[in-house]
This record gives structure tokens, sequence and C-alpha cells, in this order.
């Protein structure tokens, strides 16, 4: 259960941060080109959050529940905390991409409440992209291509 999981969140994170990409694209073009806020711009957004909700979803099961390495930090939290990398995966990973998803749930929010096009699209932009740092820095690369 545990493989499969790992495999899934790490392949859907190829997924999410395609989205991402494109949604900030789609964003930064509708900002700096002052164009109107269409559906698809809407629709990015939708399937943004979806994805990031659905990746955050495996990766609390596996936080909580299957992963071994999140066992062996709990069972001492003092000691892992003296470790780089159990610290990683008990904190600075989880505790960066959670503001991620509420980043991005909050510039989609925001971005659909506007009211002004270009400034729907500037909100969305900012957003995402501040998630998309954070994304960056939390993930773990040395398993990214497994």
């Amino acid at each position: 259960m545990y493989t499969g999981l790992l495999h899934t969140h790490n392949m859907f994170r190829w997924l999410v941060l395609i989205v991402l990409a494109s949604a900030i694209i789609f964003a930064l073009a509708g900002w700096f080109g002052k164009r109107e806020w269409k559906k698809r711009d809407n629709l990015i957004g939708l399937l943004l959050t979806i994805f990031m909700d659905i990746q955050f979803l495996v990766g609390i099961i596996l936080y909580a529940f299957v992963s071994p390495i999140t066992k062996a930090a709990f069972a001492d939290f003092g000691a892992a905390m003296g470790n780089a990398d159990l610290r990683f995966y008990a904190v600075e990973h989880i505790l960066m991409m959670v503001i991620a998803l509420v980043l991005v749930h909050i510039g989609r929010a925001k971005s659909k409440k506007g009211t002004v096009p270009w400034k729907k699209h500037r909100t969305a932009a900012i957003f995402y992209s501040i998630g998309l740092l954070l994304i960056l820095a939390a993930i773990p690369w040395e398993r990214a291509f497994v």
C-alpha cells in the first residue's frame, strides 16, 4: 500500500505542476494583456484546486497513516528534529505544502470574486506563483524521478 500511494503521490506531482504552470501563464497573460476573465481562466483555477486537493489527500494519507518515515519521526520527535531528512518529511514538507495549498485556494477565491478583469488575473498570478515557489522548495527532488 505504501509503495503504491508513494508512486501515485510522486507521479501526480507532475500533473499538479503542469496545471499550476499553465494557470500562472494564463494569469500573467491576462494581467499584462489586460484581457477579460474567461471561462478558461476559471476552469484552469478549478482544475488546479481539484488536483492540489487530490494530491494533498494522498499526501496526508501517506503522512498520517502509512509512511515509515513519518512513523519513525513521530516515534522520537525530538531526535527527528536533529535529523534533516526526518525533519523535512515530518515538518517542512507538509507545512510548506499546506501553505501552498491555502495560497492557491485563496488565489482562486479572490480571483473569482474580483470585479476588474486584469486585477483578477493579477491576484491569480501572485497567489499561484507564491504557491509554486513553496511547492518547488518542498518537493523532495532526490525522489522526483523515481
